[in-house]
């Protein structure tokens, strides 16, 4: 879990997290800590969970997260195994999948968000990230690199 109103978030300044961002509200759901304060919110930010999920429960989770969204949704998922291990001896990470994987599955469902821009991270190894632009579905038709071919 995440304390954003602990202090030290930003080591400069050693401002809290909602201070650094400038949030006047924040809506947690932690399901394994029994924290539910789900709401439906300008941002969701969603970091080190997917790749926890099974692969047959991601659609609906990431519906989830988008239905929560009114206007940005970020997140992070690690495209790598973890270190830790589960009590049945399964890599932590049940689904690791390459960045275009996940971003397919981003791509499949945004359509249905037309609202909600998205901001993808994709991990690929500790402190080896890639950010996909960020992008909103609703606006796909608009763009002049939107073809439909024949």
């Amino acid at each position: 879990g995440s304390d954003w109103q602990a202090a030290g978030f930003d080591p400069d300044s050693g401002q809290a997290a909602m201070d650094y961002f400038g949030l006047k509200q924040l809506f947690r759901y932690e399901p394994a800590r029994g924290v539910d304060e789900r709401q439906l919110a300008d941002a969701v930010i969603n970091f080190d969970v997917l790749e926890h999920i099974f692969i047959a429960d991601l659609p609906a989770i990431i519906r989830d997260l988008f239905c929560h969204a009114r206007k940005l949704l970020i997140v992070n998922v690690a495209c790598y195994h973890a270190a830790a291990q589960l009590p049945n001896g399964e890599n932590a990470h049940i689904t690791v999948r390459p960045p275009l994987w996940w971003k397919g599955m981003f791509d499949s469902i945004a359509p249905e968000f037309p609202d909600v821009s998205v901001m993808l991270i994709c991990s690929e190894g500790w402190r080896k990230s890639m950010a996909f632009d960020l992008f909103n579905a609703g606006k796909w038709h608009a763009d002049d690199k939107f073809v439909i071919v024949n």
